[in-house]
């Protein structure tokens, strides 16, 4: 079946868990440290060891950026809130639960507005954002794809063992009908800048900073009651998003076309493939076995601190996105490149150092890209936006042209110094002496008398075949505007 009769025929609706990973210096609980990498097991303690008499404390940053994130969110924030133990076999918390939020989330009821690809504005109810702490790592040895199933036996690692996370769960998303894999993907890459935007995160779902679980029912029509739900588990790039809920509409459809029924399980999807898979029947709330935590008291949230934060929280990045676009006057398509890229802050931040924004999108959507593709790092890497709007200045004040600039570039990202040093290092800027340049134009006319004899015609255009003999003979540091001034000027035209 083709996607688009699935959607004629059945109304999808979404609902998606997005977690994410705190910045913390330490982990939710315990005093561990909280990074990336490290040998396996180096980043424990007895705490995130599950061992007998270890008790957990909360950690108040990780407070602060749940509290920051559910403000962002639009949402209320509990006057006080408390963990639960969400219980079901858990082979990497070696406690054999997880402490989590259940009936008393520290934030709820928010909305998220996103926006599609052509400017369209979808909202997207939240239902809550809640403190839990992320689990270890199992890693399957001997099977074919990674997978338990068919493994020889499985390592575990808990240096991930209590890492704080903020899961935002969704209220369904209804009325997204065709456009439901673009708005799912939407809405995580809102969330992954707002993330960013805090600082409560690095954000980076190569990662896994952030991880989406994308539950997806069919009905006959919207007025219909909801149907059966699937989870598909932990995608973990915005195109996968996208094809993920394509994919299970189809396959959804397709099952309710040959009169079955909708298994209510969790799927795993395939990357190669962009199909999804069955993982395990998913389990309701009551199957978790939740209660309140005993060794940790209510979190009681002080009303003026709550303010404060929502007081110096920074403009949001749909907002900033439209300031922005307005103040540079670029098209939607040029923002949305922009934003694609990732180079909307580097960018602001060399408009801030006193370049024009058409100059400073230029060069970093432009060679500063280029360069960045090729080396496999982040544009950010290479150059500072005071160096992009440094060498923009060269430009525009005439010392540089593109191809000059171009050279400038190469030392600065190969580290030789500021794009004026590099410059005058090598003896890069525009030919300004004017005798250099005649000695130049006078041999370029000596050396090509049919050129002239063109140009004399009438052919003006014909002077563009004098202007490469100027760069060469300047090393390309000839000003091909002066240059043409000083022909025509010597033909007497």
């Amino acid at each position: 079946m083709k996607y688009q009769e699935a959607i004629e025929k059945y109304d999808p609706v979404l609902g998606i868990e997005v977690h994410v990973e705190l910045g913390t210096t330490t982990k939710m609980f315990d005093g561990a440290p909280n990074t990336f990498g490290g040998g396996p097991n180096s980043n424990t303690t007895p705490v995130s060891l599950g061992l007998p008499g270890a008790l957990p404390v909360v950690n108040k940053k990780g407070v602060e950026y749940a509290v920051k994130i559910g403000l962002a969110l639009g949402c209320s924030i509990a006057e006080s809130c408390r963990f639960a133990r969400k219980q079901y076999f858990y082979p990497d918390l070696a406690k054999n639960f997880q402490t989590s939020q259940y009936d008393e989330p520290i934030a709820y009821e928010g909305r998220v507005e996103v926006e599609l690809e052509d400017g369209t504005l979808f909202e997207v109810p939240v239902e809550r954002a809640h403190m839990e702490e992320d689990a270890g790592k199992n890693t399957h040895v001997g099977g074919a794809d990674g997978r338990i199933h068919g493994a020889d036996h499985s390592l575990v690692d808990f240096n991930r063992a209590g890492v704080p996370l903020v899961e935002i769960v969704t209220h369904p998303i209804e009325g997204a009908g065709e456009r439901a894999p673009e708005v799912a993907s939407a809405y995580v890459k809102t969330l992954r800048d707002i993330f960013r935007a805090l600082g409560v995160s690095e954000a980076r779902m190569e990662q896994g900073n952030v991880r989406a679980d994308i539950n997806v029912s069919l009905r006959k029509t919207p007025e219909s009651p909801l149907g059966t739900r699937t989870e598909t588990k932990n995608v973990n790039s915005f195109r996968s998003i996208e094809r993920a809920v394509r994919t299970e509409i189809i396959r959804q459809a397709e099952i309710l076309d040959a009169g079955g029924t909708i298994t209510q399980e969790t799927r795993h999807f395939n990357e190669a493939t962009g199909d999804t898979r069955s993982g395990r029947p998913k389990s309701d709330a009551d199957d978790y076995r939740y209660f309140p935590e005993p060794d940790l008291v209510p979190v009681v949230p002080d009303r003026a601190w709550v303010e404060s934060l929502r007081e110096n929280l920074p403009e949001l990045p749909a907002a900033k996105r439209r300031r922005l676009r307005g103040e540079w006057g670029f098209s939607e398509l040029e923002m949305r490149d922009i934003v694609n890229a990732d180079l909307l802050d580097p960018i602001e931040d060399t408009v801030a150092a006193g370049a024009k924004p058409a100059a400073a999108r230029k060069w970093w959507t432009g060679e500063i890209a280029r360069q960045a593709k090729q080396l496999e790092r982040s544009a950010a890497e290479l150059v500072t936006p005071a160096q992009v709007a440094e060498l923009a200045g060269l430009v525009a004040d005439g010392k540089l042209n593109d191809k000059l600039a171009r050279k400038v570039l190469d030392g600065v990202i190969a580290g030789e110094g500021d794009p004026a040093a590099v410059m005058a290092a090598k003896g890069l800027e525009i030919v300004q002496d004017d005798g250099a340049l005649e000695a130049a134009v006078d041999a370029a006319i000596a050396d090509n008398p049919d050129v002239v004899e063109k140009i004399k015609g009438g052919k003006q255009q014909a002077i563009g075949a004098l202007i490469g003999p100027i760069m060469k003979a300047t090393r390309g540091q000839a000003d091909a505007g002066a240059a043409r001034k000083m022909i025509l000027a010597k033909l007497g035209l």
